[in-house]
Order: C-alpha cells, then sequence, then structure tokens
C-alpha cells in the first residue's frame, strides 16, 4: 500500500474544492492507497503580496470539516506557525511542514505535541542528511530519542522530497535523496512541487510535463508514498496552476507506479 497526499495546492471556492474532491473518490476507494486529500488554508509563502492565499484557518477548516463529513477523506494541510498546531489537528489528520519552515524549532515542537502525523518537508536548500535534525526534534518531543525509519514511522513522523535549488532558477532532484533520508523516516515523494520554478516573473512557474518521469523514477527507487496536486484544469488554479497535473493525468500516473512496483515486487 502507498501513501497518497492529492489534492489542489489551496482551498479555492468551495464548488471547485468539492468538484475536485468528487473526482479523486476512486483513490480513498482504492485498497492499494492510503488517501488523504491535501489543500492549503493560507499560503503564506506566496511570491507576490497580490497573489492569492487562501481562505484562512477559521474558514479553511470549516472547509475541511465539509470534506471529512461529505467524502470521508482523511486531510492534510501545512501550518506556518506555532499557534495553529493544536486547532488545525482536531481536523488535519497530518500537519505538515512547509519546505522554507523545516528548521523552525517552534513550529516542529508545537505540532510534535499534537497527535497528528508530521509530514516534514525537506528544504531547498539542504542536503538529505541535514534532515535528521528537524526529525530528531519532533521525536525527541514525542520522547523517541533516535531517528531512524522504524522509530519514526512508529511515531508517526514522515519526510518529503521537492527537490534542491541548483541555482538556476528551477530545482533539481537527486534520487540519492530518497534512499539517504529512508534512514530516518518514511519518504513522501512529491513530484509536483519538485518540477516547481521559483519566483519567475514574480510568481512562481512550472513544467507539470515532467511530473509523470520523476514519479515513474522515484517508484523505481522506492518510497514510502507520493504527493501530487491535482485540479480539474490547472490553468485556472490560484496556486502553482503550471506544475499541477490534470486528474485524468494523475491517473496515469498512478497506474504507471503501480506497473513499476509489481515489476520490482514491492
Amino acid at each position: 500500500m502507498i501513501k497518497l497526499l492529492a489534492g489542489p495546492c489551496v482551498l479555492e471556492d468551495e464548488e471547485t474544492v468539492f468538484k475536485i474532491a468528487q473526482n479523486l473518490e476512486k483513490l480513498n476507494n482504492d485498497k492499494r492507497i492510503d488517501f488523504y486529500f491535501k489543500a492549503s488554508f493560507d499560503k503564506a509563502n506566496r511570491t507576490s503580496l497580490d497573489s492569492y492565499r487562501g481562505p484562512g484557518l477559521e474558514k479553511g477548516l470549516k472547509i475541511f470539516e465539509k470534506i471529512k463529513k461529505e467524502f470521508g477523506y482523511k486531510i492534510i494541510t501545512d501550518i506556518h506557525e506555532p499557534f495553529q498546531a493544536k486547532s488545525v489537528a482536531e481536523v488535519a489528520d497530518i500537519l505538515q511542514i512547509p519546505a522554507f519552515l523545516c528548521r523552525q524549532t517552534d513550529l516542529l515542537v508545537a505540532a510534535a505535541k499534537t497527535k497528528a502525523i508530521i509530514n516534514i518537508k525537506k528544504g531547498q536548500f539542504l542536503e538529505a542528511k541535514a534532515m535528521k535534525y528537524p526529525i530528531e526534534k519532533v521525536l525527541q518531543t514525542r520522547s523517541v530519542k533516535e531517528a531512524t525509519y522504524e522509530q519514526s514511522k512508529n511515531a508517526k513522523v514522515w519526510l518529503c522530497e521537492r527537490g534542491n535549488t541548483f541555482g538556476y532558477g528551477a530545482l533539481v532532484v537527486d534520487m540519492r535523496n530518497l534512499i539517504l533520508l529512508r534512514d530516518f523516516a518514511p519518504v513522501i515523494f512529491d513530484a509536483t512541487h519538485s518540477v516547481q520554478i521559483p519566483s519567475s516573473g514574480g510568481k512562481t512557474g512550472g513544467n507539470s510535463a515532467f511530473v509523470p518521469y520523476l514519479a515513474r523514477a522515484a517508484a523505481s527507487v522506492g518510497v514510502d508514498g507520493f504527493f501530487f496536486e491535482t485540479h480539474t484544469d490547472p490553468s485556472k488554479a490560484k496556486s502553482d496552476g503550471p506544475n499541477m497535473l490534470k486528474i485524468e493525468d494523475l491517473y496515469k500516473t498512478l497506474d504507471d507506479i503501480f506497473a513499476i512496483k509489481d515489476a520490482l515486487g514491492n
């Protein structure tokens, strides 16, 4: 069984969000998949002050509650400040630590004090081995002494790879990181953010055409799960549209992933 984190980048109007959620029902019913619906209530790190950030904490949590009631989905969303952890964990099953904030001690500790699964995104500026320390902050808060795959798995702490900044205004995925990160915790591969082109022309760009290739490569290396941002119409998405997959392309990519897993016997 693979873990699958999928949904729109940010919570948009309820009609759009529910349409996307409805189109993902097959994933939730697939016995091969441990599915979590992903969206953000606030994109606090948008490039421009004019960019859409989301509905905010209070309204966002109400939308998540409606999605859980309507579809029975488990929820993953990111937090940006320590005070958000407790209230968000009352609704969300996974608290995600954004890549740029992966070293923020107060944020990690606040998240660790909840009962939620913690998904820590590796900073674009860090090597894989450096993620031992953010993991340790969470584990020690949860009274776990050693950062190993099994200890982190039992403590419900994951790591998420999303590429490294390489000096060209783009991200490069070093597949060796997937192996190295797995020394410390279960690993989620974020295929859609890995094709971002940060801060291009006042907003983040990307090229979603590369997403299936990177996902297939990660499947061949071996990971515990995948993160995909998806939308019924990425061209109209209010955030990260250029690197999102259309929902039908997400399903095609998942077929490829399972074919690779079956071929490798894992």
